[in-house]
């Protein structure tokens, strides 16, 4: 009696001991995902890291996200958050908050499947927009008991095993969205109080950050960074000649057409009046200094217009350039690279300007032995 007794205790013991390690290892897991989401300060890339943990933990073939596209915004859009998923051109992927599906996803705590979620909506309520993707999971995004978002969850990968998501599942994937939700919410917070909003490019207390963390990553990898310092010529005369009000056109034009100017990876930023800053990923030398001339020629190509005068804009740049090696990986930091860059724009500033120099060692050391 007592034999057996012991034994049922044993396995119970073994059971609860079982069950703690699993939420330990969850909790883990959960921490780690935290991590990688805190680390993301761009939202393109948040969004990437968050569908790329989704689908690694629900084994997936497809996620998306609908968020909102800004604080304010009372619709939640599916853009291009999303990965695996065949889109209907036909069909516009928003969800309003007039919608009920907002409504009920907004009152609820857990994931749902496509067909409990049409088991609590009355039937004329129209879930196309849904059920086109076919999902598998529905989990609601919340931040301080409010819906910001809209996690879908594609097809599991046949692994040989039992298809579908029991309750730990559930509980799993709604305990990520809700660390999306927040991390998504902080980075909206982060992108309005590191922009300009004259120019709506990043300002220069978050350029240096990005940067340093860029210079880091080519320091491990091997490749080199580019910064092209840019200003505009002659900017006083159009503030004296035609108001301020014609000075803030130019400058957001100039921005609007260096930030069309670069790639996704890159970035751009307004360093301060009327100077502009990009820093270049995995880019050379050569590779700099066509962007830059890329960059001048479309700006002094412009037809501005203002109150019906005609007027040209030009810029001047001066880039240098981070190229790591394994000898040498520590000789200059992010504001010395940015100096380099400043230094050969006002050597274009001097040489008559709407020009792009390079940052060489020898030539700015010649042009300051010059200036002396």
């Amino acid at each position: 009696m007592d034999k057996e007794f012991f034994e049922k205790k044993k396995a119970s013991n073994a059971a609860l001991v079982a069950e703690y390690e699993k939420r330990i290892y969850d909790l883990q897991q959960l921490l780690e995902i935290s991590k990688s989401f805190s680390s993301a300060l761009e939202f393109s890339a948040l969004v990437e890291s968050i569908l790329y943990v989704c689908m690694c933990q629900m084994r997936v073939l497809s996620a998306g996200m609908f968020c909102m596209d800004n604080i304010e915004s009372n619709t939640l859009s599916l853009s291009s958050n999303y990965t695996g998923f065949e889109l209907d051109p036909a069909i516009t992927y928003e969800i309003s908050e007039n919608h009920p599906l907002f409504t009920l996803l907004d009152s609820e705590n857990r994931a749902f499947t496509l067909n409990e979620l049409k088991k609590k909506m009355p039937k004329t309520v129209d879930l196309s927009v849904i059920a086109s993707l076919s999902p598998t999971l529905i989990v609601p995004m919340k931040y301080q008991n409010h819906l910001n978002g809209v996690m879908v969850i594609g097809d599991q990968i046949d692994l040989g095993e039992p298809i579908g998501f029991d309750d730990d599942d559930k509980k799993q994937i709604y305990d990520i969205a809700t660390l999306a939700s927040m991390a998504i919410n902080n980075t909206i917070l982060i992108e309005r109080s590191s922009t300009d909003m004259m120019t709506h490019l990043k300002l220069k207390y978050f350029f240096y950050k990005s940067l340093e963390i860029k210079m880091n990553l080519a320091k491990q990898h091997d490749i080199p960074i580019s910064v092209i310092m840019f200003d505009i010529d002659f900017f006083k005369k159009f503030n004296d000649t035609y108001g301020h009000a014609c000075g803030d056109i130019v400058l957001q034009r100039v921005a609007k057409l260096i930030q069309s100017g670069v790639r996704e990876q890159d970035l751009a930023a307004r360093y301060g009046g009327e100077e502009f800053v990009v820093m270049l990923y995995n880019t050379d030398a050569e590779g700099a200094r066509n962007v830059a001339e890329r960059i001048r020629k479309s700006i002094a190509s412009e037809d501005l217009v203002y109150e019906g005068t005609h007027m040209q804009v030009t810029i001047s740049a001066g880039f240098a350039v981070f190229a790591p090696t394994e000898e040498d990986k520590t000789s200059i930091s992010p504001s010395q690279l940015v100096g380099l860059a400043d230094k050969a724009l006002y050597v274009s500033k001097r040489n008559g300007r709407n020009c792009v120099t390079f940052a060489d060692p020898k030539l700015l050391e010649f042009q300051n032995t010059s200036k002396e």
